[in-house]
């Protein structure tokens, strides 16, 4: 019950990677509080809408006085350059990073001693494929944000990001090529990245801000030659065995 009394605010918390941060902080014995678009029995709202952030933690402070986590997870549109609209993208900022930005200004008279700020961004924010901009460019935009608000809440409130790989949240049995692209040998699934959330939440961790982590079983760290170690390249920019997050 490592986090016992704590409060946690958890942004699309409803289903994924979201849910199982949500409920790895409840067996700790947080109070957890999710915003998802999902109807649910959690605050249901857009993120993207300001007004909606506003009431989000209207609500948060009216109950419970204070935030000692706040995890912004809530995933952007994910589209590319032939089908994303202007409007489109701007959205996949708004949620991906100007609501990381203004739930951090919201709380911010409000964070608890020892408070910390996880952001769940991307191995996309260091790498891409072709069609990923709206999606690429929100965590791209929330990785940086991670280490400027580490610099204007330096010594009240640790700020780290963490960067997921290829995260299957369906409990699907990966093998072959999808397993093996990865030096750990597998795909990677929700408790790999709550554990790590839970941990740069806590004391332990009390040295680490403006940090960004990558969980990604060593996927980027992977060097791809044609027709090296079985590699080979089937189409415009997309190795064999290559595969969404």
């Amino acid at each position: 019950m490592e986090f016992e009394g704590k409060v946690v605010v958890v942004t699309g918390g409803a289903q994924g990677i979201g849910r199982c941060i949500a409920e790895c902080f409840k067996r700790e014995g947080a109070a957890v509080h999710v915003i998802d678009v999902r109807p649910g029995p959690w605050f249901v709202g857009d993120i993207a809408d300001r007004g909606v952030l506003e009431r989000f933690a209207a609500d948060v402070l009216e109950k419970a006085g204070r935030v000692d986590v706040l995890v912004n997870n809530a995933m952007p549109l994910f589209l590319g350059l032939d089908e994303c609209s202007y409007e489109q993208f701007l959205h996949a900022q708004a949620v991906g990073v100007a609501a990381p930005f203004y739930l951090a200004k919201l709380f911010k008279d409000h964070f608890g001693e020892g408070a910390s700020i996880v952001n769940i961004s991307s191995s996309r924010d260091r790498m891409s494929q072709p069609q990923t901009e709206s999606y690429t460019a929100a965590k791209g935009g929330l990785a940086a944000l991670t280490h400027a608000l580490a610099a204007s809440f330096a010594g009240r409130v640790r700020v780290n990001s963490i960067s997921p790989g290829w995260i299957d949240t369906e409990g699907r049995d990966w093998s072959g090529p999808d397993a093996a692209q990865h030096f750990a040998g597998r795909v990677g699934n929700p408790m790999d990245i709550a554990q790590m959330v839970l941990y740069l939440a806590s004391d332990k961790a009390g040295f680490i801000t403006g940090e960004n982590i990558c969980i990604d079983g060593g996927m980027t760290r992977q060097m791809i030659y044609h027709g090296d170690n079985g590699w080979r390249l089937e189409g415009r920019g997309r190795p064999a065995g290559a595969s969404d997050e």
